[in-house]
């Protein structure tokens, strides 16, 4: 999952924002003032940091211009303030993003999974393919909104096909890509993950979509699918 960094004062707001990030599954660092985020910024190197705007020490205005200075993370802005000039003012500071309080859990999720997709695709290293999300240099994938965990062999199979769309890849070359060239035993290992890829990612293995079998030779994924 993620690296993200909490930025709030209040320690029960703060609290509650680590605990509900790392049920999700990622890395939570807290802040509770700007010199403080901006010291976990550099040691840490955040992906996205949730910034409340009200800070005893620096504005969190001010917090995202010096976080700009040396940093790349998706900056998702949190406040209690409804008005159109302060949103303006956090987004002209290099904010991605602006949540008004109170949100819900769900929303704020949501956004931070919105966050970490735009990440990726800034990073050119990201396959779409239908509904499906591939990022190459994260190692994860989202079907639609949902992140879904595969083994890292699932994901080098899955990779492989991914990077050569609508051509059909052999299990011997899959074999060779994924496990080496050294791998001694049947093929047929690999119809039990193209099998696991299928129903993780919701494609109908009698009507596949995405992942098509070439019969007697191998797979492919679907030209069609690719962005």
């Amino acid at each position: 999952m993620a690296r993200i960094l909490v930025v709030e004062d209040e320690a029960l707001t703060a609290e509650v924002l680590a605990a509900l990030l790392q049920q999700e599954g990622h890395q939570v660092a807290v802040g509770r003032t700007g010199g403080e985020a901006l010291r976990l910024a550099r040691e840490q190197d955040p992906e996205v940091i949730l910034l409340d705007i009200g800070l005893p020490d620096l504005s969190g205005v001010e917090v995202c211009r010096r976080l700009r200075e040396f940093s790349g993370a998706e900056i998702l802005m949190l406040t209690a303030r409804r008005q159109e000039a302060d949103k303006v003012v956090g987004l002209d500071a290099g904010a991605d993003d602006y949540i008004t309080k109170p949100y819900s859990p769900a929303e704020l999720l949501a956004r931070i999974r919105a966050a970490l997709r735009r990440r990726c695709r800034s990073q050119g290293q990201v396959r779409r393919l239908g509904n499906v999300t591939l990022d190459l240099t994260g190692r994860r994938v989202w079907v639609g909104e949902a992140e879904v965990e595969l083994s890292p062999r699932e994901f080098d199979v899955l990779a492989a096909l991914a990077r050569r769309p609508g051509e059909a890849l052999s299990r011997q070359a899959l074999l060779d890509q994924v496990w080496g060239p050294g791998y001694v035993g049947d093929d047929k290992v690999v119809d039990v993950y193209i099998a696991s890829l299928r129903r993780k990612l919701g494609d109908n293995p009698d009507r596949p979509r995405l992942i098509q079998t070439v019969r007697g030779y191998g797979y492919r994924l679907a030209a069609g699918a690719a962005e």
